[in-house]
């Protein structure tokens, strides 16, 4: 597809940027990185690369969990926001919360999202195997369950190809380094562009 193409996509009818929310925890605000650095910012300039216009607004917090991202939602996506990309539930798991619960929240996020008329993508996680094989069943099977009730667009495990690759991770063997970053947006970008192209659809 053509640059000007996949910019005319990508931009509403008025002209303006296709306006995206990276909503989510330290994988999404950068832990420990520079701004430039952070998933939101690569991924913007990705898409940017490829002839999109997209600005892309990190609503990341570290530490996170899915109670916590339920409770600021409203006031962390603008409105005039037309993709939401939620990851959420990577804390929830290492703290052992009850997946009844991560479920319970994710499904209230997802629902005032579409109240809205927000197109969201939703990013899934994996329990630590350190949480037994019960916890991981349950909580591994929200995501998947919440995208067939919800209709959006699943991108099953947001660290695919960087999870215990040390040489993708800072020396805290859970979040990414740069190249991390990287791996992660080249792995999302086939899904965003699809999306971008389904939004730009439905809005001509």
């Amino acid at each position: 597809m053509a640059q000007a193409d996949q910019q005319n996509i990508s931009a509403n009818t008025e002209g303006e940027p296709t306006r995206i929310v990276g909503f989510g925890d330290s994988l999404m605000a950068g832990y420990q990185l520079p701004p430039e650095d952070a998933f939101p910012a690569r991924l913007q300039q990705a898409l940017k690369e490829k002839g999109y216009d997209v600005a892309i607004e990190n609503a990341g917090v570290s530490g996170d969990t899915t109670t916590g991202g339920l409770a600021r939602l409203d006031w962390s996506v603008p409105d005039g926001t037309q993709i939401v990309i939620l990851e959420l539930g990577a804390n929830d798991a290492l703290r052992g919360i009850s997946p009844d619960i991560t479920e319970k929240n994710l499904d209230a996020m997802l629902t005032r999202l579409e109240e809205r008329g927000i197109t969201v993508i939703l990013v899934g996680m994996l329990a630590p195997p350190n949480m037994g094989n019960d916890y991981g069943t349950k909580f591994n099977a929200i995501y998947p369950r919440l995208t067939k009730k919800h209709g959006v667009r699943l991108y099953p495990f947001f660290l695919d190809g960087v999870a215990a690759q040390k040489n993708l991770l800072l020396d805290d063997g859970m979040h990414p380094n740069p190249e991390g970053v990287a791996r992660m947006v080249e792995g999302i970008l086939p899904v965003i562009e699809r999306v971008l192209q389904e939004v730009r659809k439905e809005g001509t």
